[in-house]
């Protein structure tokens, strides 16, 4: 069975400048190209576009799918195995989070009380649902070592480290419209990137202005931020701007 880039878009959909995008960096390569130029794919193509689109939804970067399926010991039974035990545990998380939030809208109703733990169950701070961004941005080292400075750490430590980032974003949240110059603000913002640096990698003032900007151009990053209050991603984001400017003068 042989289907064209038109045919293939149409039956996934995914673009077709993205598929030949993915050829391009020799992601999916189709089997045949017709003496007109016209890219042909076999089932076998579909099997690997199948890969790539499952190892996407699981956060991985296309230079990490690339060098899963370019590896010798690449096994398609083994992969989906992996993607669909990584799904699994996914939607345990989705059901989580879904419960939690059923469970804050009746709070705020005043129908139940929950505990500042209750409030944030699901939402796992050490459980980074940003690393592929992370890694084409700032690269895979920097991410690599964050990930191993957080793996040395006891539990006593990541929950003070957790305990830490929560009163930062409180206490930025209950900040939200006054001046993001404010020396209370600009006191949170610098113990913020502090903590940054110290526990999840080395930022320099432009990256921790670019992940300020990340946290209101991605909306999965805006609705977590949010959840302290609402607006507090922009806040966050004007505030890091300013002061991370403030610091480069």
């Amino acid at each position: 069975m042989q289907m064209n880039v038109k045919q293939v878009s149409q039956l996934v959909g995914v673009s077709i400048r993205t598929l030949h995008h993915y050829d391009e960096i020799g992601l999916l390569i189709p089997d045949h190209v017709t003496e007109a130029g016209y890219r042909q794919y076999s089932e076998e193509n579909l099997q690997t576009l199948q890969h790539i689109l499952f190892f996407k939804e699981l956060g991985f970067s296309l230079k990490q799918i690339r060098s899963i399926l370019q590896s010798p010991d690449f096994n398609t039974f083994e992969a989906l195995q992996l993607q669909r035990r990584s799904l699994l545990a996914k939607r345990e998380q989705l059901e989580v989070m879904i419960a939690t939030i059923d469970r804050t809208i009746a709070h705020v109703k005043g129908e139940i009380q929950m505990s500042t733990e209750e409030k944030f169950a699901g939402l796992k701070w050490n459980i980074n649902p940003y690393e592929q961004e992370a890694r084409e941005k700032w690269g895979d080292q920097a991410v690599d070592q964050s990930k191993q400075r957080l793996g040395k750490l006891s539990q006593q430590q990541k929950a003070e480290l957790e305990q830490q980032c929560n009163e930062i974003y409180q206490g930025l949240a209950d900040r939200i419209g006054t001046p993001v110059d404010s020396e209370e603000t600009m006191a949170l913002v610098k113990r913020w990137y502090e903590l940054l640096n110290s526990n999840f990698g080395t930022y320099s003032y432009d990256a921790f202005i670019g992940l300020g900007q990340l946290y209101v151009q991605d909306e999965r990053f805006t609705a977590n931020i949010d959840q302290y209050g609402q607006g507090l991603a922009q806040y966050m984001s004007e505030a890091m701007a300013y002061w991370g400017n403030l610091q480069k003068q």
